[in-house]
């Protein structure tokens, strides 16, 4: 693995040195975009509107529209935006993890301990182990600011960025149900279905399918074999068959 971030943890006056890297990896397969025709990769340019001309990378610079002229910012300008925030996590305050909402939670990284950080980095892990809490905090990485939680994982730390409330769209436009009257015997039922069926939560049982599928049927094609397409209609649940639905799902 390689690091994404350097920096230190903020935890009171303590600095904790720690690099950041990525905690999880994409299961879909990589697919490219080719030409029909020829089976050609095709390839994105990065192109100047006005002349219609390639940019070299070394050439392109960040701007914001600002009264319809462009300010250009340069490297120096994101440090100078925050400095400490690009090289810190400081963490604010103390958080239960259960006063969190799931929708809130972004992508999830694991935290080493640089050297020279080792003794500290250890005290946060077990001192968060024992008040079951996670440090919540911010920090800047790759130009943008994150909120991010610092919990205890497999003996590690773990970072979990999560979304500022600004982030998260408001329900106002949605078209959402009223108070429906639900029947005794149809609520019972459901609660049924879901004590039937409720186990201990095991992310182990659960596998990317449709990737494997997937790549079975690009096998088969490799050795010009063809699929032939299922067709599957989903139907949905009249209010008058739910009860019906219902106990069908129970037998």
């Amino acid at each position: 693995m390689r690091a994404i971030w350097t920096g230190a943890i903020g935890f009171g006056l303590v600095n904790i040195p720690v690099k950041i890297y990525s905690a999880v990896q994409s299961s879909s397969l990589d697919l490219d975009m080719l030409d029909r025709k020829d089976k050609s990769n095709i390839k994105y340019k990065r192109v100047n509107e006005n002349t219609g001309k390639e940019v070299k990378w070394d050439n392109i610079v960040k701007g914001y529209l600002l009264k319809d002229k462009y300010v250009i910012l340069e490297d120096s300008d994101f440090e100078e935006a925050s400095p400490e925030k690009n090289k810190m996590i400081n963490l604010h305050s103390f958080v239960k993890m259960d006063e969190i909402d799931s929708i809130y939670f972004d992508t999830p990284y694991y935290l080493e301990p640089q050297k020279g950080g080792t003794k500290a980095y250890q005290l946060l892990l077990k001192a968060l182990e024992k008040s079951k809490t996670a440090g919540l905090g911010s920090f800047v990485m790759r130009n943008v600011e994150h909120l991010a939680i610092v919990k205890p994982y497999e003996n590690m730390l773990l970072l979990n960025k999560i979304r500022f409330e600004e982030e998260i769209r408001a329900i106002d436009e949605l078209s959402l149900p009223g108070n429906a009257r639900l029947k005794k015997e149809e609520m019972d039922m459901a609660l049924q279905l879901i004590k039937q069926h409720s186990q201990p939560f095991d992310i182990s049982k659960y596998k990317n399918e449709y990737t494997s599928e997937l790549l079975k049927i690009i096998k088969q094609k490799a050795k010009g074999k063809h699929t032939s397409i299922r067709k599957m209609k989903v139907e949905n649940t009249k209010s008058t068959d739910l009860l019906n639905k219902l106990k069908a799902s129970l037998a």
